[in-house]
C-alpha cells in the first residue's frame, strides 16, 4: 500500500514540476511578444546622435536579455519532456537521484549536486 502512496506523491510533484515549468515558460513568451511588439511599433527617430546610441544599446540589452530566455526556454522544454519519458530528477552522468532541494532551486538542471561540482572543477582547470 505504501508504493502506492509513493507513486501517487512522485506523479503530483511531477505533475506539479511540469505545471511550473509550462508556466514560467509562458511567461518568458509572453515578455518576448511584449518586445517584439515594442520594437516593431516604436518609430523613435532621435536627431540626436547620444539620444539614438543609447536607444541602440537599449535594445542589444533587451535582445541578449530575450536570447538568454530563448535558451531557458528550449532547456525548460527539454525538462519537460524528461518528465513525460521518466528521466527528470536523474542525473545524466551517474544515473543517481537529483536532489529535492536542487530541482526546487533549478529545474532545468541535468546533474546531482556531486557532478555538477565536479564539472565545474574541471572546467576551472581548463580555464587556468
Amino acid at each position: 500500500m505504501e508504493k502506492k502512496a509513493d507513486l501517487k506523491a512522485k506523479q503530483e510533484k511531477m505533475k506539479a514540476y511540469k505545471t511550473m515549468l509550462q508556466q514560467k515558460i509562458n511567461e518568458l513568451l509572453s515578455e518576448a511578444g511584449k518586445t517584439v511588439s515594442e520594437m516593431t511599433n516604436g518609430k523613435e527617430n532621435y536627431p540626436d546622435p547620444n539620444d539614438r546610441a543609447s536607444l541602440e544599446s537599449d535594445r542589444n540589452f533587451e535582445l541578449r536579455i530575450r536570447d538568454r530566455e530563448r535558451k531557458l526556454i528550449l532547456k525548460m522544454q527539454e525538462a519537460i519532456k524528461r518528465i513525460d519519458d521518466g528521466t527528470f530528477g536523474i542525473c545524466e552522468v551517474c544515473g543517481g537521484p537529483i536532489s529535492e532541494k536542487r530541482l526546487i532551486a533549478r529545474p532545468v538542471t541535468t546533474l546531482c549536486i556531486d557532478c555538477k561540482t565536479k564539472q565545474e572543477k574541471m572546467e576551472k582547470l581548463k580555464g587556468e
